[in-house]
């Protein structure tokens, strides 16, 4: 067997230490069989673990596989599910607050910057006068002041990114959610 094969299984063999030692010289023995297989059909070491993919993730993969089969109690399996709770729990202090205000708040704020401005900028054409418009509009400090019409466009260019930015935190949040809940279902006691 070449070189490349057997530093593939050595990696294996270190991702499944959670494994119990005979199964994990099962998984071990049906991988090398099926790259034998494989090199007997004049496959080239590349490509086979080309088809093996990532052994971080094939690993993963029989490992869900073992914890999903496994119906006793075992000490392995509630180490794995405490780790995987402790991390989600304290992971999701942080994340899912932090995503679930960030979305809402940019999204409004990509919403009402542009109309705001709109108020100024109709304002500035018609002199109405509104009370506090001047208080609406881009401040960068100092004597720097932009004409409303420059205003309007900016906000709608920032207004445009915001919402954006803000759709794509709703995202996150929701695809964090969803592969927490796959992950915990998998795990399922």
């Amino acid at each position: 067997m070449e070189k490349v094969l057997n530093e593939y299984l050595e990696k294996m063999e270190k991702y499944l230490r959670p494994v119990a030692v005979s199964e994990r010289v099962d998984i071990i023995k049906e991988i090398k069989s099926e790259m034998q297989e494989l090199q007997s059909n004049d496959i080239p070491a590349e490509q086979i673990i080309e088809r093996l993919g990532n052994p971080k993730d094939l690993a993963k993969a029989y490992l869900g596989d073992l914890l999903s089969k496994e119906s006793r109690f075992s000490w392995n399996r509630f180490l794995i599910v405490c780790a995987f709770y402790s991390l989600v729990g304290f992971s999701g202090m942080v994340v899912i607050p932090c995503l679930a205000i960030i979305a809402p708040t940019f999204i409004v704020c990509g919403v009402i910057s542009p109309i705001l401005t709109a108020v100024k900028m109709i304002d500035y054409l018609f002199t109405l006068g509104i009370p506090y418009v001047e208080n609406i509009g881009i401040f960068l400090g100092g004597t720097v002041t932009f004409n409303p019409i420059i205003e309007f466009v900016i906000s709608l260019v920032v207004g445009a990114l915001l919402c954006w930015v803000g759709r794509g935190a709703w995202k996150l949040l929701a695809l964090y959610c969803k592969k927490i809940s796959k992950t915990a279902s998998n795990l399922s006691i």
